[in-house]
């Protein structure tokens, strides 16, 4: 039986696609990132990422906004428990949580889109920079929030936003807090596309995310696993993992079958030239 969730709504449009929309389903608060979103979340993304259905996952939020940020309501009650409490540690543990929270979109072992529109504001920056793959629609903006509430980010955004459009770019971003455009965000590779509407992004996204789920899920799942973890070595040390993980799966059934099946319907690739 499904579970269902107060935060979140997990929606496949097309039946057997293998595509999954996972939605922020807070629209009425902009989709602000409750307590309840921070335990559902990785109990959703386990249970997307253990379904064999479930090729490729599109992050979403319904309504007007992608995410408007934690729910300040959230961050009074926390440090108000916290405080009673007199512990420094009960807040740090709190927090760590719900950094665990977010990490659980890189655990996922199948790719993650996050399709943005409207507001992608703190924790919402928090979120789509532990995505996979980020587009967004032009009405789109964005905003390292953190520093305006006396706060250093810290679901993620500062460690991984560098990674992504550079440090320099990440300084600026998170010390001014200022808001920039989706325009901006794909100038500075925070996405990688942009499209005129809400309706042209959703019809986009369903489309690389249904031509990822035609490959094969062995390579998908490989590809995403070499790519971050190469993010924290050297070069090197990157190319002595991935010769590690395929010299396993070449001797693997499982890639003999991949093969076989691409073969089967493999069109000439020079048959135009």
């Amino acid at each position: 039986m499904e579970e269902k969730y107060s935060s979140l709504e997990i929606v496949e449009e097309s039946p057997n696609s293998g595509v999954f929309f996972l939605i922020l389903n807070r629209p009425s608060r902009r989709n602000a990132l409750s307590r309840e979103f921070f335990s559902e979340f990785p109990k959703a993304l386990h249970a997307l990422d253990h379904n064999p259905e479930v090729k490729v996952i599109v992050l979403s939020g319904a309504g007007d906004h992608f995410c408007s940020g934690i729910d300040l309501s959230l961050l009074g009650s926390t440090a108000a428990s916290s405080g009673s409490s007199g512990s420094g540690e009960t807040l740090r543990r709190e927090i760590m949580a719900m950094q665990d929270a977010v990490t659980a979109l890189e655990r996922c072992r199948k790719p993650v889109i996050a399709s943005v529109h409207g507001a992608c504001i703190g924790g919402g920056i928090d979120i789509v920079t532990a995505c996979d793959i980020r587009m967004c629609s032009e009405e789109a903006f964005f905003s390292v929030k953190e520093v305006d509430l006396a706060l250093a980010a810290d679901l993620g955004t500062l460690q991984r936003l560098p990674l992504i459009v550079g440090f320099g770019n990440a300084m600026e971003l998170a010390l001014t807090g200022r808001t920039f455009s989706g325009k901006e965000a794909k100038e500075l590779g925070l996405v990688s596309r942009v499209f005129l509407s809400k309706h042209d992004l959703h019809q986009a996204v369903r489309d690389v995310a249904q031509a990822i789920a035609t490959k094969s899920p062995l390579a998908v799942v490989g590809t995403k696993t070499v790519l971050l973890k190469s993010r924290d070595l050297t070069v090197d040390q990157g190319l002595d993992y991935v010769a590690t993980l395929n010299s396993a799966r070449l001797l693997s059934p499982d890639l003999t079958e991949a093969v076989m099946a691409q073969k089967q319907k493999r069109k000439p690739v020079f048959s135009k030239l």
